[in-house]
């Protein structure tokens, strides 16, 4: 089945900021911020397609793109800062170019909504790879494709057993002891159907350009 878009989350109402690089390897503070003086005021959508998530920002009247981060959980594409709950950094991207902003919302129970789409987004891959994994060591095993040998008595046939002497009581003679097709014969169970291999899905569209004040922004 072909992949389709899955909105996880839609924000009304965030904001974005120009933020100062990052001082070496300490994280960001909002503090350091302007807040009061933000870039851009918008909607946020975080939607998914595959294996793959986007955080977009868009015009809340006329969907507009202004611009677009792609959600890595192995990176820092989003990264919390260390002084609040409600503002983020986002690795925003255009045509191989990408930039860090800071964006906010007015609410905690937003950055909560916001923060919960990304888990869920983090868990369904991890479990997807997880049972794609598992059917791939499942496919792996050999299966015995060698023809199987009929060892059942045919009809009329009789199955002789010759039991040796056994100790010393007066020198008996060994007899013949004759079984019977119909006597302890145990049906054999069928092998287990094969495993069932998992189908992956394809990616995402590439998405627009964003706005032209992109060279503003902290670039990497």
């Amino acid at each position: 089945m072909d992949d389709y878009e899955s909105v996880l989350a839609v924000i009304r109402e965030c904001y974005v900021y120009r933020i100062p690089p990052r001082v070496r390897n300490a994280g960001y503070k909002a503090q350091e911020w302007d807040v009061q003086s933000f870039l851009w005021k918008g909607r946020l959508r975080i939607v998914t397609s595959g294996e793959k998530c986007d955080i977009r920002l868009e015009d809340e009247n006329n969907g507009e793109l202004f611009a677009v981060c792609p959600y890595n959980p192995e990176n820092n594409s989003v990264e919390p800062v260390l002084d609040s709950s409600r503002y983020f950094v986002l690795r925003i991207e255009d045509n191989g170019r990408h930039a860090f902003v800071g964006m906010g919302f007015l609410e905690r129970s937003e950055a909560f909504d916001f923060n919960v789409a990304l888990q869920d987004f983090t868990r369904r891959l991890k479990s997807e790879k997880e049972i794609a994994e598992s059917g791939s060591t499942s496919n792996d095993v050999a299966v015995d494709n060698d023809p199987k040998h009929d060892y059942s008595l045919k009809d009329g046939e009789m199955l002789s057993l010759k039991i040796g002497k056994i100790g010393n009581h007066g020198g008996s003679k060994p007899r013949d002891t004759e079984t019977t097709a119909t006597e302890g014969v145990m049906p054999l169970l069928p092998p287990p159907p094969p495993p069932v291999g998992n189908r992956k899905r394809r990616g995402s569209p590439k998405p627009q350009n964003f706005s032209s004040d992109f060279g503003d922004f902290q670039t990497a």
